[in-house]
């Protein structure tokens, strides 16, 4: 992905949805590649405080997660973006949520989640640094 005009990298802020009791990662489809796996993830915007705010925001526009953020897990930088990472222990799923209609969510294990994720290196590499990589 090009800079699209931009002289810095986008700050693009994701989260890692983790049913914590089973080691789950909750992967939903990427809009502009439906037959994509992605993490929820998404630009920081000014209303977001801080970049955990942004991260628990697309969760919740992107999958219909609502949760806690508890662990920032790391920071990767392209050309085109800065990706910053942060786990989000699931409390529970909306049924009803902003892009239902847009993409699909799937709860995977830690190694089915990184095989969906290696099309995209940044979003892969940001799931092996997470917590449930040990497990």
């Amino acid at each position: 992905m090009g800079t699209k005009g931009r002289t810095v990298p986008r700050v693009v802020c994701c989260a890692i949805p983790i049913a914590r009791a089973n080691g789950m990662v909750l992967v939903v489809t990427s809009r502009k590649r439906p037959n994509h796996w992605v993490l929820p993830k998404g630009g920081w915007e000014p209303s977001d405080v801080q970049l955990e705010d942004a991260a628990s925001r697309e969760a919740l526009e992107e999958a219909g997660v609502r949760g806690t953020i508890t662990r920032y897990v790391t920071t990767i930088t392209s050309p085109s973006t800065t990706y910053h990472f942060y786990e989000l222990d699931v409390a529970g799923l909306d049924q009803d949520w902003l892009e239902r209609h847009e993409r699909r969510r799937e709860w995977v294990d830690y190694h089915e989640a990184v095989r969906r994720l290696e099309w995209k290196s940044e979003l892969a590499q940001g799931l092996r640094s997470s917590s449930l990589a040990g497990r």
